[in-house]
């Protein structure tokens, strides 16, 4: 993808510096071609968990933070928690969050937007909402959720969910969570990229064997159901785990590919799909504004097919802070998820499961549906636009999700990568997602120049519009300061910590 920006030019930096400074400066730029000269590398491997786990031509040194407490490891955090620590370092706090740009946020805007429904500003409180929930969930929403589905996804067919296959849980993660605690030593197969929290998930629960797949840029990230089931007969593979519509590239499976695909269910196979983003949907037929996609379309038997969803508030109603999320699959599935949550995480929040149950009424959800995702198909035809007029073109366009999975190689170095680019927005209050956070990586054992994933950055157009334009009025001054100035004042000079230190030079020559 051509780029409208030149390097052949650099002139010296503005401020004042000191030759070693400056001779260290001009070295990584020169030479940052893996982990080791990269400033926004190294920090990012300093920070707890983040350390390779095999040697990579890094000095292996302990971080205290990792140290400090008799056998703790720590797991690592996830992207979206990584990036809003190096915020807070820069200078971000929810005081001043309205002077920031946070296109990280993996959550949708909660205020109104055009035609949809009233965002609910109190909750009933009855006595018996004070009590513990049923970690299975409250019934009356167990079968709110049941009834949803049916009407919207299994009209005129013999087998309908009940409220025994559904189990209500505080949050995506946590329903995560449950699965991984419930499923035994097996072969799970997973893709990159995908959502960053599987990656915590699959390395913390010991028992899953991860087999990875590497999706192709070039293919739009779709599935290759062939080498699916290739792997599953080579390899036995027993889980399948993936995002349906994808977090991050905005991809979406359906019809005839996610048939094929929850059949594997019925051949030994259970197929486990995050299926959060499933209204947002964006036809180029006005007239299929509302129309959604669940494998639970694609399900024969409820309790047969070994075919689980995973989904909730958190998205489609824009409810992120209410924590209210349900799994769906056969009954005996759920028996074991109430176990699990039983020592994991006690269950969802009583109060807000029965403030819930109104909001999953079919008429309500299919009005809600089209206003929401007329309102995000015009985000999402704005921020292209800008992109495109700033010389960023979006090869793989979303047409699902919030997100748009932004392809940097055509800059310049050493902004063409996501971990550079996106601490050069630190600078100018902005958050975006680096891509590596998406390359699924539990062992932590590869070099993140080698990612798949690395020359890319995630933008969320989640956040209102007035946020957006934010956003890409700093990536439009950082791109602008990059043809006017040339790459000299890029790839360096990060704060490191909330205390406003930076990295120092000699700390940097020590890993050239």
């Amino acid at each position: 993808m051509p780029t409208s920006l030149s390097v052949a030019a650099t002139p010296e930096p503005s401020r004042p510096t000191t030759p070693r400074f400056k001779d260290v400066v001009l070295d990584v730029l020169r030479r940052a071609r893996s982990e080791k000269d990269s400033e926004a590398h190294q920090i990012f491997r300093d920070a707890a968990g983040n350390k390779p786990k095999n040697a990579i031509a890094m000095p292996q040194t302990v971080n205290p933070d990792e140290e400090t407490v008799p056998g703790i490891q720590h797991p690592g955090s996830t992207g979206v928690i990584y990036c809003s620590d190096r915020a807070i370092a820069n200078g971000f706090s929810y005081a001043n969050a309205h002077a920031w740009a946070n296109l990280g946020q993996g959550a949708p805007e909660v205020g109104p937007i055009p035609e949809a429904f009233e965002r609910p500003t109190t909750i009933s409180l009855p006595e018996d909402s004070l009590e513990y929930a049923p970690t299975t969930g409250v019934k009356a929403l167990r079968e709110a959720v049941a009834n949803l589905y049916n009407d919207t996804y299994r009209q005129g067919k013999e087998s309908q969910y009940t409220y025994e296959n559904v189990c209500i849980v505080p949050g995506g993660r946590a329903g995560l969570s449950r699965l991984g605690a419930v499923i035994g030593d097996v072969y799970t197969s997973y893709q990159i990229p995908d959502y960053t929290a599987y990656d915590q998930m699959l390395s913390a629960f010991r028992r899953l064997v991860p087999v990875p797949t590497a999706l192709e840029h070039e293919n739009q990230y779709k599935l290759d159901l062939k080498s699916i089931k290739k792997d599953i007969e080579t390899q036995s593979l027993a889980v399948i785990l993936a995002s349906n519509p994808r977090n991050p590239t905005g991809q979406v499976i359906k019809g005839d590919e996610l048939k094929e695909l929850v059949a594997l269910s019925r051949d030994g196979t259970t197929v486990i799909l995050d299926e959060f983003y499933s209204w947002y949907i964006y036809p180029g037929d006005d007239e299929e504004f509302g129309k959604s996609v669940s494998s639970a379309e694609y399900v024969e038997d409820v309790n047969e097919d070994a075919a689980i969803i995973v989904d909730g508030l958190t998205k489609n109603w824009r409810l992120p802070g209410w924590r209210v999320c349900w799994v769906i699959g056969p009954r005996n599935l759920i028996t074991a998820l109430s176990q699990s949550g039983s020592f994991l995480d006690g269950g969802a929040n009583h109060p807000m499961q029965l403030a819930a149950i109104p909001m999953l009424n079919p008429e309500t959800v299919k009005a809600e549906k089209i206003a929401l995702q007329k309102h995000f198909k015009m985000k999402r035809d704005h921020i292209l636009k800008r992109l495109k007029h700033m010389g960023l073109p979006v090869d793989l366009p979303p047409n699902s999700t919030f997100y748009i999975w932004l392809n940097l190689e055509s800059l310049p170095e050493p902004i063409n990568n996501g971990l550079t680019f996106f601490e050069e927005l630190l600078k100018e209050q902005t958050i975006v997602i680096p891509g590596i956070f998406f390359d699924i990586n539990p062992a932590h054992r590869r070099n993140l120049f080698k990612s798949p994933c690395h020359h890319f950055v995630r933008l969320s157009f989640g956040p209102p519009l007035k946020d957006l334009d934010m956003g890409l009025d700093a990536i439009e001054r950082v791109l602008r300061k990059a043809k006017k100035e040339g790459m000299s004042s890029f790839g360096h000079s990060y704060k490191k910590s909330v205390d406003g230190s930076f990295v120092r030079p000699e700390d940097l020559v020590t890993h050239v």
